[in-house]
């Protein structure tokens, strides 16, 4: 971290390109005028060198195995989407889920409700890891919401406020072992699977933005940009005049290979494949430091196993599940005769090119993540709210402060880094239940990471619906609002009560 003559300017970055973005609606330029700003900052002006620095920053994002990992993880998913696609995997599903659903119809049950709910549960289902749960939805769905002439940007919606909240309320998962990790780093926290597990139903946002999807999926009253979409889709109308959608039409728009019959099995096997292979992984990574730590304090295999969990590698296990899965799509549509191995990798590079605006746009997500931490953007939002406050106002203010840097830096997962060792002694200072204010740092990385437009969940959730991602920012903003400020009084009053 930099020490910066004046200390606000390291709000300056993150605010200029979040504000660009929604000005212009162009994400690509605004992100870079933010990351030139921040090095122009810690140039100190110098436009030369604040400029090369700005180019560095771009190539540095790949000195990072775990950014690289999930970069390429991102553009291999096109290859799979793809590939799925014209095998007839994606058309077999839709006509099977086309087929309940008419026949749900016929018997008096709303077809679009139907849907919508097995949008929530499938991504609720699929809560081992949030990119994961929100592909797999926007795979599944996105030709169904089409056919159905529902919006793109709903569908982004229920697939973004499924996954990161029903992830921290059900922490069985990479979530949750990262969680654990940071708990057992405080020695305010005594018990952290114990403080964890009572912040579950303290996480007022997270409850109320899932409360909020099924709202919507069984029909309840939308408005504002949400509202528009709607209208605009039920029209026929798939994306906004103009709009600029987060995949190419070679992926979005794809027939199966003539005579292929189409078939479900070849999407859902390479799937279960997906999800199969990723928490083995995730086991694998983190098992030889299991075993070390065997050696000195954990003696029982629950414990091991849970140690492996939060010490693995997330980013290698999504790497090597999207690998598994195009091998094993490989094999699968070699042995039925669906396509070749040549037929195989060019319909795989072609998918991969499908999402390069979505691997170019985590590069400068993650530059800019970068950028704020060199400037200390975070610790900074922290200290400005760690004077004389009232303790009645502590979890409110967490609750707030955690949504501001989430929000400026797109990420939840660096807020909870940031705000845990914060948390912990103000609630040890003040006498407050330690769970409440750890569900106020959980929320509020959450709603932040929701509302940011550099969040590289709400980016995945843009990408997986093929909608434009500033549509996506705006119509998910205002019910994230409504959750925010449903938290907010939840902690307000939880506060003044205590």
């Amino acid at each position: 971290m930099t020490e910066l003559a004046t200390p606000a300017l390291a709000l300056a970055p993150p605010i200029l390109a979040i504000g660009c973005a929604l000005w212009t609606r162009q994400v690509f330029p605004s992100l870079l005028l933010g990351l030139w700003s921040g090095y122009l900052i810690l140039a100190q002006g110098d436009l030369i060198t604040g400029s090369l620095d700005t180019l560095h920053a771009l190539v540095a994002v790949f000195k990072s195995a775990g950014n690289t990992r999930t970069i390429i993880f991102s553009a291999l998913m096109g290859a799979l989407i793809l590939l799925m696609q014209r095998s007839g995997g994606v058309r077999g599903f839709v006509d099977l889920i086309s087929a309940r659903l008419h026949s749900a119809e016929s018997s008096g049950r709303n077809t679009h409700r139907s849907m919508q709910v097995m949008t929530i549960l499938i991504g609720a289902f699929v809560f081992i890891e949030t990119t994961i749960s929100v592909l797999v939805v926007g795979t599944l769905f996105r030709p169904l919401y089409d056919r159905f002439k529902l919006s793109r940007e709903r569908l982004a919606f229920l697939a973004d406020s499924t996954s990161a909240p029903i992830s921290v309320l059900l922490p069985l998962n990479a979530w949750g072992a990262y969680i654990l990790s940071l708990l057992a780093q405080q020695p305010e926290v005594s018990d952290p699977l114990g403080t964890l597990i009572a912040a579950v139903p303290l996480n007022i946002y997270a409850l109320s933005a899932l409360s909020l999807c099924f709202w919507v999926a069984l029909g309840g009253k939308t408005w504002g940009p949400m509202n528009a979409a709607d209208q605009r889709a039920s029209k026929g109308e798939v994306l906004n005049e103009g709009a600029q959608p987060m995949v190419s039409a070679e992926v979005t728009e794809v027939e199966p290979i003539e005579g292929v019959e189409s078939r479900a099995s070849a999407l859902l096997a390479p799937l279960f494949t997906l999800l199969i292979t990723m928490p083995i992984t995730l086991f694998y990574t983190g098992w030889p430091s299991a075993r070390v730590s065997a050696a000195q304090n954990l003696n029982n295999l629950s414990s091991q196993l849970s140690y492996a969990l939060s010490e693995g590698s997330g980013s290698m296990a999504v790497l090597t599940a999207v690998c598994a899965a195009l091998l094993l799509a490989g094999v699968l549509y070699r042995v039925r005769g669906i396509m070749n191995m040549k037929t195989f990798v060019d319909t795989s590079l072609a998918g991969i090119g499908g999402l390069m605006p979505l691997a170019l746009m985590m590069v400068f997500a993650f530059a800019l993540s970068a950028l704020c931490k060199a400037l200390g953007t975070g610790p900074y939002v922290a200290q400005l709210c760690q004077g004389n406050v009232p303790i009645a106002f502590f979890p409110a203010l967490t609750f707030l402060v955690s949504a501001f840097i989430a929000f400026s830096t797109g990420t939840s997962w660096g807020t909870f880094a940031i705000m845990l060792p914060i948390a912990a002694p103000l609630a040890a200072a003040g006498d407050l239940p330690q769970a409440l204010l750890l569900s106020a740092v959980l929320g509020g990385g959450v709603f932040g990471d929701h509302a940011s437009p550099i969040s590289d969940t709400t980016l995945v959730s843009s990408m997986a619906a093929a909608t434009d991602h500033l549509d996506h920012v705006r119509t998910q903003l205002p019910f994230a609002l409504v959750a925010g400020s449903a938290a907010m009084i939840f902690y307000l009053l939880a506060g003044l009560l205590h």
